[in-house]
């Protein structure tokens, strides 16, 4: 396809913003859509978090900045009522210095409320910390998938449904005028979703709901498969505390950057930048004549054309200049999914 898969992915996160979920039920939902998210093993192309409206309203009171895994530690567990921190604090299995850093940053961004009795700091919970994600649905963006191309996958998707961290797993393609191929039927586990992406977006395999609440299973190493392997393979087993655990600081990490924060890696300050549409954001630039990636809208790039300074400080024609409005537009939309 002429687009790179960068451009794919922003179309795709869009679609999922507007039109999830894809069987056309519950578009009531209250969603929100992140890419370029996971743990450290993994890292999930687009992510859609499908939230109980009160309960996202309810998230916005701690802010717009994610709450890493020891602020939520003290945030979910602090009492109604004072109380000594290492009294009324699970043991974080961590230094508890740590935990009294943490009590004083949660004070400072007025998360919580704390009080001295003598040298004890004492600790009460102001908000209560709302579960405000249902479902966490992962999305594979391949837009060109070719029988090679669905062998390489399908690993990785075998390990994402064996983890079970997600409820769904579906992988996005390029729409043709073909079926989709049969390779991606033959590779791909059963459970796993398939979306022809063109104008419309199709769903050719739904997917299948997994066990978030029930331990998974991380392969850590498998068989090459040649006719003289015998090795075994090796895997461990991932409590539902910690899925738990990982599905929340995912969700926070989304709730930060949302899937249009591609622009803080890119140069909207440059000449040649432009979003076309801004109802479909999508980076492009006039030197080359074609929508381009964050790799190559940087400073290094030989199109590159700074802003004029009178452009950046203030008066033409808008204010702070057009890769500031850029800034700006975009800022405003994530603002309104939270």
């Amino acid at each position: 396809m002429d687009d790179p898969e960068f451009i794919f992915e922003l179309r795709v996160c869009r679609w999922a913003e507007r039109q999830w979920p894809p069987t056309g039920e519950g578009r009531d939902l209250a969603v929100l859509v992140a890419r370029q998210l996971g743990i450290r093993s993994r890292r999930y192309d687009t992510l859609v978090f499908e939230c109980d409206p009160v309960a996202l309203d309810a998230r916005g009171v701690f802010g717009d900045d994610r709450l890493e895994s020891d602020m939520l530690h003290v945030l979910t567990n602090a009492p109604t009522s004072y109380g000594y921190y290492r009294d009324v604090l699970p043991d974080p299995g961590y230094s508890w210095n740590h935990v009294r850093e943490t009590i004083h940053a949660a004070d400072e961004r007025g998360l919580i409320d704390t009080r001295r009795d003598s040298n004890r700091i004492e600790i009460r919970r102001r908000y209560r910390y709302p579960d405000w994600v249902n479902r966490v649905v992962a999305i594979e963006n391949k837009p060109d998938l070719s029988a090679s191309a669905a062998a390489a996958l399908a690993d990785q998707i075998e390990r994402d449904v064996a983890l079970g961290l997600a409820d769904e797993v579906w992988v996005a393609t390029e729409a043709t005028d073909d079926d989709v191929t049969p390779a991606l039927y033959e590779r791909l586990p059963v459970e796993a979703g398939i979306l022809a992406v063109g104008e419309t977006v199709d769903v050719a395999w739904n997917a299948t709901a997994l066990a978030t609440d029930e331990p998974g299973t991380r392969i850590l190493d498998r068989p090459d498969g040649g006719e003289h392997d015998l090795s075994a393979a090796r895997f461990e087993y991932a409590s539902v505390a910690w899925k738990r655990e990982k599905r929340r600081q995912i969700a926070e990490r989304a709730y930060e950057r949302g899937w249009r924060s591609y622009v803080d890696t890119m140069r909207p300050d440059c000449r040649e930048f432009e979003l076309r549409d801004p109802d479909l954001p999508l980076p492009y630039c006039r030197a080359k004549g074609r929508y381009v990636t964050s790799a190559e809208c940087r400073h290094a790039c030989g199109s590159f054309t700074p802003e004029p300074p009178a452009w950046r400080s203030k008066g033409w024609p808008i204010e702070g200049g057009p890769g500031k409005g850029y800034k700006r537009l975009l800022a405003r939309q994530r603002d309104r999914r939270r």
